[in-house]
């Protein structure tokens, strides 16, 4: 199967790139007997990020995606997030074995809003173009290139690229039910072209006050939840430099991302909220959710009265997937090392082999990812395929 293959990705590299609405072009040329890889990823990348994939919206860009795929000669299977919604990861291989030593995987899904597609003077941008479609695209060339040059087999490598990152990771947590079993996965987000050797935990917390309506003339008959959400949060920002810390990670952070509460001036709050992000440095959500938790009941004490709890006048709800840091493999020779303080994907996906290597990498920088100036030059994109062909072919080597 895999050698028609080669057939059937020929005559797709000289294709004119596709548009929005075209299917992928799966015609043989049995004249062509040579990839034009260069061609391929521009283009590949291009019909990818040109195809809007907000959270939620991935639809369209999954079914390109699947298509594509498929028109290439991989065996495509779709898996579905729900019954309604029409959402699904793909996962993909070339060869005859579903189960492979090697798995290469990215996320298609996107922050909003999205941003159109532009190419000029050797620079891509665009909503997605970063994050994570220039990994998505490098990759499957990268895993292209080692098939056609004969580097791999095709039973040694598969593909799975999945919906909702960006919003707690449904699709990889839903990807456990796939029941895969690879040796080594490589995970790809914007690193700048360095190997990932951890990132930081994650948590959220949303902090509901809890008032009681008055009239601003009498505040005094009243209790207003603003202002117990200000000393609650006077306590987080407080107890910030002292939450746990590493060496490898450097400090846990909190970031207060949104507040809002009471209805107008002259009335007493009867309700405000927060919500919170925690990058965790060390230890575990449990232990950090305990330390908020002890620091903003001390400082709400003021506002009970008698028979009153702490919860009485203010709630906090932490996420139910919160974790610590991610410790990652980055012993590939050759890259440079770094760790990172966001969150990917990789705690969402259970190891099924024991001694399982994970490596991160990806092209563009994070700096630029969920802004409106999202963008990476050919340079980056193209050193992506070279370096994905390096950490596959050393963890192929490793699992002899």
């Amino acid at each position: 199967m895999w050698q028609s293959a080669l057939f059937l990705l020929a005559s797709w590299a000289i294709q004119p790139a596709i548009g929005l609405q075209q299917e992928p072009l799966a015609e043989i040329s049995a004249n062509k007997k040579h990839l034009l890889l260069g061609d391929d990823l521009i283009a590949f990348h291009k019909n990818l990020t040109q195809i809007e994939s907000i959270t939620y919206h991935e639809q369209e860009a999954g079914k390109w995606l699947a298509k594509s795929l498929s028109s290439q000669g991989y065996t495509v299977e779709k898996q579905y997030i729900d019954d309604d919604s029409g959402r699904f990861n793909v996962f993909a291989y070339l060869g005859k074995k579903r189960e492979t030593d090697i798995l290469v995987s990215s996320h298609y899904d996107t922050v909003p809003p999205f941003y159109p597609y532009y190419h000029k003077n050797k620079t891509i941008g665009g909503r997605g173009s970063v994050d994570d479609k220039a990994s998505l695209a490098a990759q499957l060339i990268a895993v292209n290139t080692l098939i056609t040059t004969k580097k791999l087999h095709a039973n040694d490598i598969s593909l799975l690229f999945v919906v909702g990152e960006e919003t707690g990771g449904d699709g990889m947590r839903l990807a456990n039910d796939l029941h895969l079993t690879p040796k080594t996965i490589v995970f790809g987000e914007p690193t700048e072209a360095k190997l990932v050797a951890g990132h930081k935990g994650n948590d959220a917390l949303t902090i509901k006050a809890k008032g009681k309506a008055a009239h601003s003339g009498y505040p005094w008959l009243g209790r207003s939840a603003n202002e117990v959400l200000v000393a609650a949060l006077a306590a987080v920002i407080e107890l910030g430099p002292h939450l746990p810390r590493s060496e490898k990670y450097g400090a846990t952070t909190v970031n207060i991302g949104k507040i809002e509460g009471g209805v107008a001036g002259n009335v007493v709050a009867e309700s405000a909220a927060a919500t919170i992000a925690i990058r965790i440095a060390a230890g575990d959500a449990d232990e950090v959710e305990r330390e908020i938790t002890k620091a903003v009941h001390m400082a709400v004490r003021s506002f009970l009265e008698e028979g009153m709890r702490p919860e009485d006048v203010v709630e906090l709800q932490f996420s139910a997937r919160g974790y610590g840091p991610i410790d990652i493999d980055a012993d590939v020779p050759g890259f440079d090392v770094m760790t990172v303080n966001y969150g990917t994907d990789i705690p969402w996906l259970k190891k099924t082999v024991g001694g399982q290597k994970r490596y991160l990498y990806g092209p563009g920088s994070i700096m630029v990812a969920h802004s409106d100036h999202e963008a990476l030059t050919e340079e980056e994109l193209f050193g992506a395929v070279e370096d994905y062909q390096k950490i596959i072919l050393h963890a192929f080597k490793a699992g002899q």
